[in-house]
């Protein structure tokens, strides 16, 4: 038996499409043309996830820079049903993970997750996201109305980035 090839790619004008689809599918919510029009000019923030060159998956994310910080919002993340647990959702947020840590600015990266979707918030947990807040009536057209706020702390506020989710040990001129 051949191993299957999962790989991430750019989206573009020309596969725009395959991605509306997709989240149509996997998203109980509706995304406007806005937001397909941002996702455009996204670049590495915004891939097609392929299973022996079908799209599967996809992971679209934001620079976010309220509330006086620079964070990473994964707006959405999905692979279709028969898809899931081959990795191809570990690809994906290890991905987002990468970029996070190659900018080396950010202080978090958080999503919205439905409160009844355990699946969801469970592979989240694996990655050290935590759920941080709730937000009640956060969806308008489904039912729970309500999100789960993951987030991911990269660095506290004006600190230095954590490194495997500890500060780094401090240099003391040579004498520890």
């Amino acid at each position: 038996m051949t191993r299957a090839k999962i790989e991430l790619g750019d989206v573009t004008p020309h596969n725009i499409k395959q991605l509306k689809k997709l989240n149509t599918v996997v998203f109980p919510v509706s995304y406007n043309d806005k937001f397909y029009k941002d996702v455009l000019e996204a670049g590495e923030l915004a891939k097609l996830a392929y299973y022996n060159d079908i799209v599967v998956g996809a992971v679209c994310c934001r620079i976010d820079t309220s509330e006086n910080s620079r964070r990473l919002y994964i707006m959405t993340l999905g692979c279709l049903y028969p898809y899931r647990r081959l990795g191809i959702g570990t690809l994906m947020v290890e991905h987002v993970l990468k970029y996070v840590e190659h900018d080396g600015n950010f202080d978090s990266i958080f999503l919205h997750v439905q409160v009844n979707n355990e699946s969801a918030i469970d592979f989240y947990k694996k990655f050290g996201f935590e759920i941080v807040e709730t937000k009640e009536h956060y969806y308008k057209r489904i039912e729970p109305a309500d999100a789960h706020v993951l987030q991911k702390t990269i660095r506290q506020a004006n600190s230095t980035p954590l490194v495997n989710g500890n500060v780094p040990h401090a240099k003391t001129n040579g004498h520890d």
